[in-house]
C-alpha cells in the first residue's frame, strides 16, 4: 500500500517571508473610492491576498538569487546574455534570441514589424496586450478558439485548441499578404488559462506551412501547458515537461514570451525565432526602444534570473504542486455551487461572473462588480476579464459586451500556502450569500485604449 496525501504540500520551504495586513471593512471601502473601484488602482499595501496577476509577482528561489550576484551589465556582450540565449535555445531550438523588458514589448516589436494596416493575426484567443498591439498597427486580431470555450461549463481537456476548421476557412478566403503570421497561445489566457493540445499545435502548424504563413507562440506559460499534454494527451505521460516543451516548439516558427510567468522571474520577456531576416528587422526596433540586442532593456541579474527560472518552471515537483493548488480551488468552488470555468487552468480559477451575478446586465459589468466586492469583504484583489477588459465601444456610445463576464484569480508562482487558499475559499463562500446584493458599477473614465488598467467607476 502506498501513502497518498491529500493535503496540497508546497515543494518548497521559506527562508524569508513578507508581512502583509489585514485591514477593516471601513478602511477598504475608503480605499476602493479612492481606487474608483478599480482593483488595479489600490495600493499594494491595503491588499490581503493579491490574485490581480501572475505576472512578474512571483518569488524567486535560491539558485535564482545567487545567479542575480552573478550578472553581468556589461553593455554589450554580456556574459548574462549568453546563459539566457544558451536556455532559450536549450528549450525552444530556435536561432536567433532577442531579450526585451517584457512580453508586450515583444508583441510590440513584432507587430510593429510584421503588421500593416488591414493585417489579420489569427490566434486561439488574443491576450489583452497582444490585442492591443496588433490593432494599434491598425491590424485586426482575430479569434478562433473552438466552440466549447465559448461555455464555461463544458469539460474539455484541452478547451484552448484553436477550431481547425474556422482556421482553414480563414487562410481560403483571406489574400497570404494580409496574414504576416498565425499564434497560439499557450495555455489560453483569456478563456480561462486553458491548455492546447499538441495535436492542435502540430495541425496549426501544418495548415500555417501549407499556406505559407509562419507559426508563432505566445508561450508565457509554456511550462504549465506542457504538464497538461503530459497528464491528458495519449503518448506523453512518460516524457519529460522539457522534452513535451521542446517538442511544442519544434512545430513554430517563432515565439513571444512574458518571463514574468514560466520564466520565474519580476520582470523580462524574449522573442525567439529561425529567421535571420526578420531577426535583424526586430533587432534595429530593439535598440531604437528597448536597447542593445544582448540586454534588451534588461540588467544583466535580470537575464540571470530568467536563465534559471525557465529550467525552475518545468520541475515535475512544482508544477504538480502549483496546478493541483489551482485544482483545489475549483473544486471547493464548485462544491459551493459557485460556477467557474471548467476544468480549471493552470495559473487561476475563473469565476463565472455573469451567472454568479445573473441579476447584474452585462452593461453594468457583473465581473467588475465582483471584483469590487472580493475586496470590499476580505481585502482580496482580483482582475476582470470580461466587458471592460474586452468589450468595444462604438462611435454612437453603445458597446458591443466581451462574450464572457469572468474574475480571474491567478496565482502568483510560490507565493501563497493552502492555508491563504483555504482563507480564499472562506471569503468567497461569504460573497456567495450576499450575490443578491452586489450591485453594478459604470464608468466615470476610461483611456482609448487597455482602458482596464486605469478606468475609474461609479457603483450603481
Amino acid at each position: 500500500m502506498v501513502f497518498q496525501a491529500k493535503t496540497i504540500i508546497e515543494p518548497f520551504r521559506i527562508k524569508s517571508v513578507e508581512p502583509i495586513h489585514e485591514t477593516t471593512a471601513e478602511y477598504r471601502d475608503i480605499a476602493l473610492k479612492e481606487a474608483g473601484y478599480n482593483p488595479f488602482m489600490l495600493k499594494a499595501e491595503d491588499v490581503l491576498i493579491d490574485l490581480l496577476t501572475d505576472s512578474g509577482t512571483g518569488a524567486l528561489s535560491e539558485q535564482q538569487w545567487g545567479a542575480m550576484l552573478q550578472g553581468d551589465e556589461s553593455y554589450a556582450g554580456s556574459r548574462s546574455f549568453l546563459k539566457l540565449q544558451d536556455t532559450i535555445q536549450k528549450i525552444t531550438g530556435f536561432q536567433f534570441v532577442i531579450p526585451t523588458h517584457q512580453g508586450r514589448a515583444s508583441e510590440r516589436i513584432l507587430f510593429t514589424t510584421v503588421c500593416e494596416q488591414d493585417s489579420i493575426i489569427p490566434n486561439n484567443t488574443h491576450f489583452d496586450t497582444t490585442r492591443a498591439n496588433i490593432e494599434a498597427n491598425r491590424a485586426e486580431a482575430l479569434d478562433l478558439a473552438i466552440d466549447e470555450a465559448k461555455h464555461p461549463a463544458v469539460i474539455h481537456p484541452f478547451k484552448g485548441n484553436m477550431d481547425l476548421q474556422k482556421l482553414e476557412q480563414f487562410f481560403r478566403n483571406t489574400p497570404k499578404s494580409k496574414i504576416p503570421l498565425c499564434m497560439v497561445t499557450v495555455t489560453n489566457n483569456s478563456g480561462g488559462g486553458q491548455p492546447v493540445s499538441m495535436g492542435n499545435i502540430k495541425a496549426i502548424s501544418a495548415m500555417c506551412h501549407s499556406y505559407g504563413v509562419p507559426f508563432f507562440i505566445d508561450a508565457c506559460r509554456f511550462a504549465e501547458n506542457a504538464w497538461f499534454i503530459k497528464q491528458r494527451e495519449e503518448g506523453y505521460k512518460d516524457k519529460t515537461p522539457l522534452q513535451i516543451a521542446q517538442e511544442m516548439f519544434s512545430y513554430a516558427d517563432g515565439c513571444t514570451m512574458s518571463a514574468k510567468k514560466d520564466g520565474m522571474a519580476n520582470i523580462g520577456g524574449f522573442i525567439a525565432l529561425n529567421d535571420g531576416a526578420l531577426a535583424e528587422k526586430l533587432r534595429n526596433l530593439l535598440i531604437l526602444t528597448e536597447g542593445f540586442p544582448t540586454y534588451g532593456g534588461l540588467a544583466g541579474y535580470d537575464m540571470e534570473a530568467i536563465a534559471v527560472g525557465l529550467m525552475e518552471a518545468l520541475d515535475e515537483d512544482y508544477l504538480r504542486y502549483r496546478i493541483r493548488s489551482v485544482e483545489y480551488l475549483g473544486e471547493k468552488l464548485t462544491q459551493a455551487n459557485i460556477p467557474i470555468i471548467q476544468p480549471t487552468g493552470g495559473h487561476a480559477v475563473y469565476i463565472d461572473a455573469g451567472a454568479f451575478l445573473s441579476h447584474i446586465p452585462q452593461s453594468q459589468y457583473p465581473a467588475q462588480a465582483l471584483c469590487v466586492e472580493m475586496y470590499l469583504a476580505a481585502g482580496i484583489r482580483a482582475v476582470e476579464i470580461g466587458s471592460v477588459m474586452f468589450g468595444k465601444p462604438q462611435p454612437d456610445g453603445s458597446e458591443i459586451p466581451a462574450a464572457l463576464e469572468l474574475v480571474r484569480l491567478a496565482f502568483p508562482r510560490r507565493v501563497y500556502t493552502q492555508s491563504h487558499v483555504d482563507y480564499l475559499i472562506e471569503a468567497l463562500l461569504y460573497v456567495a450569500d450576499r450575490a443578491k446584493q452586489i450591485r453594478g458599477v459604470r464608468f466615470t473614465y476610461q483611456a482609448p485604449m487597455l482602458r482596464h488598467f486605469t478606468a475609474q467607476f461609479a457603483l450603481i
